[in-house]
């Protein structure tokens, strides 16, 4: 079972749409991805006064094994890595010349990387299967809490770009490329360096740059 991650308790979220989504996966046979004590790990390990940098991902990876409650991210032990994550790697080798030394992205949270996906959960082998659970609402209300202030948004994907209008407007940096999935990474996600740009707007604001590898 999990926790409410208590510094984003008090989103409308977790008392108006939560508990039709309990419902409606306890009524679901199959197996659930991530555990259920990892699904607001990205929650958990980056309070919204902390995140400096959003990556929007879809929903967990579908493989056993591999999501752990944070965007992009997978088990240490993960190999070969997952396909949208070795592209993300082959981006950041072209960028900056460097990789972090397996599948697990949590340095990058404890830096106020906030890896956020807009869905959940997912059941096994089934890509996109909660989609219509509710999930969405969540990631909308998160992106309008860390948008009060500056931050970095990368948003991956069309799933993504339709979050853009829950970001408050002010002085951020949002990038929009497509996502780096194999079917669409070589639509522009590939020569978007997005981590040296990230890393230059935080040092813009005064703020530390993220150690990405």
């Amino acid at each position: 079972m999990y926790t409410i991650p208590k510094d984003w308790a008090h989103l409308p979220f977790f008392n108006d749409r939560l508990p039709e989504i309990e419902t409606a996966i306890a009524a679901d046979t199959r197996v659930i991805l991530p555990p259920a004590d990892q699904r607001f790990a990205a929650l958990t390990s980056c309070a919204p006064k902390d995140v400096k940098l959003v990556i929007l991902g879809q929903d967990p990876y579908p493989t056993p094994g591999h999501a752990h409650g944070l965007a992009f991210s997978a088990e240490p032990d993960v190999r070969p890595l997952p396909r949208s994550l070795n592209n993300i790697y082959k981006e950041m080798v072209d960028d900056i010349g460097a990789t972090p030394i397996n599948a697990d992205l949590r340095p990058w949270a404890k830096q106020g990387v906030l890896l956020l996906n807009t869905v959940l959960s997912v059941p096994a082998g089934d890509a996109n299967g909660h989609k219509k659970l509710g999930w969405q609402l969540l990631a909308q209300q998160v992106l309008t809490e860390v948008s009060q202030g500056p931050c970095a948004f990368l948003l991956w994907g069309a799933q993504a770009h339709k979050m853009e209008t829950h970001i408050n407007p002010n002085d951020h940096f949002i990038l929009k490329t497509a996502h780096p999935s194999p079917l669409s990474a070589r639509k522009g996600f590939f020569g978007s360096k997005p981590f040296s740009r990230v890393n230059a707007w935080l040092k813009s604001q005064g703020k530390s740059p993220i150690t990405w590898a």
